[in-house]
């Protein structure tokens, strides 16, 4: 196996060297300011961002959002059959495990989650599904005005929603109105065992 990157430091460190050869990837790298050695990344990263467009334009999502999409995309494809290895899916070809489908929603489809905050208060809080948990069984859901992610399975998903949309306040929580920054701190969740709470002060910046 070959990998091809360009120079930059994140791709040329003494680790990822060692990781690299540990594993028996070779490594490439390209000329400076010649992207079209590494064609087939260059043409990945069009098909991408073309899908992440699609997927924050079906969901009426601003361009805000667009980390959380592209995230979403590469999620995707790689539990995508591919013909460059036989019309198997990568997630397959390398963890040597089959792809769960049954997992898949529809982005930016309002999930509910579940709470419990008293006797008489709402047990379920509208907000926006914006992709999966990352090393973990959870879906990411994007409070807007708290200004948080929350990672959890405890949810109730209303898919529904994307086939006959309706006017209501989920539609003014999509906006461009959002912080263009984002920092993460994950704490354990005092409600479910299996939630983790990650803290947003800002959001993904405009591309």
């Amino acid at each position: 196996m070959r990998l091809r990157t360009n120079n930059g430091l994140e791709f040329c460190s003494k680790e990822f060297d060692e990781l690299c050869r540990d594993k028996g990837i070779a490594r490439h790298h390209t000329v400076r300011d010649t992207p079209q050695q590494n064609r087939i990344t260059k043409r990945m990263n069009i098909k991408s961002l073309k899908r992440a467009r699609c997927l924050l334009f079906n969901a009426k999502m601003g361009r805000s959002y667009w980390a959380e999409a592209v995230n979403t995309v590469c999620y995707l494809v790689n539990r995508s059959p591919a013909t460059a290895i036989d019309c198997k899916t990568p997630i397959k070809v390398w963890s040597d495990k089959p792809a769960d489908y049954k997992i898949l929603k529809i982005f930016g489809c309002p999930p509910y989650y579940h709470v419990s905050e008293g006797k008489l208060e709402p047990r379920a809080k509208k907000n926006i599904f914006m992709g999966y948990g990352n090393g973990m069984k959870g879906y990411r859901i994007w409070f807007s005005s708290e200004k948080k992610v929350i990672l959890s399975k405890n949810i109730t998903f209303d898919e529904n929603y994307m086939l006959h949309p309706k006017l209501d306040s989920v539609d003014s929580e999509k906006s461009d109105s959002v912080p263009k920054q984002i920092e993460f701190e994950i704490t354990p969740s005092d409600s479910h065992d299996d939630d983790v709470i990650v803290q947003t002060d800002w959001f993904g910046e405009d591309i």
